[in-house]
């Protein structure tokens, strides 16, 4: 282990040192005045059990931002180890409406969408919002929720995607140069 610093960590070091915690990986969407949007999350946490509630953390730029704090309401939706494809879709700085484009998806009781195959989803009412930084944390009271299918999760490590290995196992992804 390196000694500490006496100054603050650059953000690319930190960001280094962030790539060491294993995150699972979420999409989150929102809807307000008939437009959709959504981004790939690992920023997530439950909160409480009672009421049930989560935190998400997004940049003030993401286009979804807008849309959750309009709508006052967003849903999580909690991908499988065979979704990376939609991860990688909605990480991308593309129109909205094109991250939606083809896939196979539900509206829940707040009009968001909610993707279909996932491990389940989470809708939420937005119960708190704190600009920290250049992000904003927004902690949702859960308002319903679905149980997806029973699948291995897709998990993010060292700016990798984990392999699974059968509904019970993952390999993480090796250490990039």
């Amino acid at each position: 282990m390196s000694a500490p610093s006496s100054s603050p960590p650059e953000p690319t070091a930190f960001r280094g040192l962030m790539t060491r915690w294993a995150t699972g990986v979420a999409v989150v969407t929102a809807r307000a005045g008939g437009v959709d949007a959504g981004l790939t999350v690992n920023a997530l946490l439950s909160v409480a059990l009672a009421p049930p509630s989560l935190l998400i953390s997004l940049t003030r730029e993401a286009d979804t931002t807008p849309i959750i704090q309009r709508s006052g309401t967003f849903a999580v939706n909690f991908l499988a180890a065979d979704q990376r494809g939609i991860s990688e879709r909605f990480a991308q700085t593309i129109p909205p409406a094109d991250k939606f484009l083809g896939l196979p998806l539900h509206r829940g009781t707040t009009g968001a969408a909610l993707l279909d195959g996932t491990l389940g989803a989470a809708e939420c009412r937005v119960a708190a919002w704190t600009p920290q930084y250049d992000h904003v944390l927004i902690v949702g009271e859960v308002v319903r929720q679905e149980i997806g299918r029973d699948a291995a999760p897709l998990v993010f490590f060292r700016s990798g995607y984990a392999e699974a290995s059968g509904p019970d196992g993952l390999r993480l992804a090796a250490a990039r140069k």
